[in-house]
């Protein structure tokens, strides 16, 4: 009883390996076939290498600006604004770091406008992005037949407000087809804050382009949305300072007015001085104010300095650039290998079936 399994083990391997033989034997008689399929597949690779166009890939390196290293003394002046009542903060801008800007590059609305940006095709000709993407796919010979797509333009800076349902639809693929193939925002190492970006299409000129004014478009709207509360604030302190230094003017005028009339006044009349006394209180009062504003109003320049610009390029670029393509003998031998692995799994089933 206690062999039972020994011998079952025993009589299954020796079954496998007579099953193995008899597939090597089977295989081998059918060698002219498997030769010729190689044969055919090795031609179609070659010719799958002479029919796909190479690609151009575009990468482009930035770093990011770090709030923390503005240093501890603006810091400080930001603490004694605040003591005044004047909010001097990062602006915003905190939202877009890290993970949160690698996404802001590959959302829609950045890429779709960066699509609208305009690119030099002949010398004092532009078309969008978008019209070179279109024309390069060659989607606008199948809009040939179709009335609401063949007269459908994107032209440069174009805005959204008179966009159709077509023009989102189209911009759309567009966006689903860069998401998950053609496009790729990476950070490298996350101990440092240099982030990659890369295009892959068919036009080295669009690969080229598409990169860099994405980066300009995502920079004009993070300096926007995070220096715009220190824009306001310097705004609101120019004017008080203006509004201030006008009061002091009239009030030094006043000063002067009142002293030329009291000038060799009785000294038992001295009542008709008070009105120059209260004018030179204004002056006091409005210079101690009109010296803090100015001082808070420089702070909000520093401030406004401090979060332009975030982006900084570290590479861009440049032509050549870099050029995939399938090599010719890589081609031949993928097609030949594909082609013999599923003829030999065909014949292999195909003689366990039976």
């Amino acid at each position: 009883m206690n062999k039972m399994p020994k011998d079952t083990d025993e009589l299954s391997i020796k079954e496998l390996l007579e099953k193995v033989n008899d597939w090597w034997s089977y295989l081998i008689s059918k060698w002219r076939i498997i030769i010729l399929v190689g044969i055919i597949g090795g031609i179609l690779g070659l010719l799958i290498s002479f029919l796909k166009k190479p690609t151009y890939t575009a990468t482009l390196s930035f770093v990011l600006e770090d709030d923390g290293s503005s240093g501890s003394g603006l810091g400080g002046a930001m603490g004694l604004a605040s003591q005044f009542g004047f909010d001097l903060g990062s602006g915003g801008g905190g939202i877009f770091t890290g993970d949160n800007l690698m996404e802001l590059f590959k959302s829609r609305r950045m890429v779709e406008e960066t699509l609208l940006s305009p690119v030099n095709v002949l010398e004092g000709k532009k078309i969008s992005l978008a019209e070179m993407y279109i024309d390069d796919q060659g989607w606008r010979q199948n809009w040939i037949e179709d009335s609401k797509l063949k007269n459908i333009k994107f032209l440069p800076k174009m805005k959204r407000e008179i966009f159709t349902r077509e023009h989102d639809s189209i911009l759309g693929k567009m966006y689903e087809i860069f998401s998950m193939s053609d496009f790729a925002v990476e950070q490298p190492d996350k101990k440092v804050s240099i982030i990659n970006i890369q295009m892959t299409s068919k036009n080295e000129v669009f690969s080229k382009v598409f990169i860099e004014s994405l980066v300009k478009v995502v920079s004009e709207f993070y300096v926007d949305t995070k220096s715009k509360k220190a824009r306001l604030n310097m705004i609101i302190l120019e004017k008080q300072v203006d509004s201030v230094r006008n009061e002091l003017n009239s009030a030094l005028t006043g000063v002067a007015m009142a002293n030329d009339n009291t000038f060799n006044l009785n000294p038992a009349l001295n009542v008709r001085r008070v009105p120059s006394a209260k004018r030179q209180v204004d002056v006091q009062a409005n210079s101690t104010l009109l010296a803090e504003l100015v001082k808070q109003t420089e702070l909000a320049k520093v401030s406004l300095r401090r979060d332009t610009p975030l982006i900084q390029v570290i590479d861009a670029p440049v032509y050549p650039l870099k050029k995939n393509e399938f090599g010719k003998i890589k081609s031949i031998f993928i097609g030949s290998f594909l082609s013999i692995l599923f003829l030999i799994l065909f014949y292999i089933l195909r003689k366990e079936y039976q």
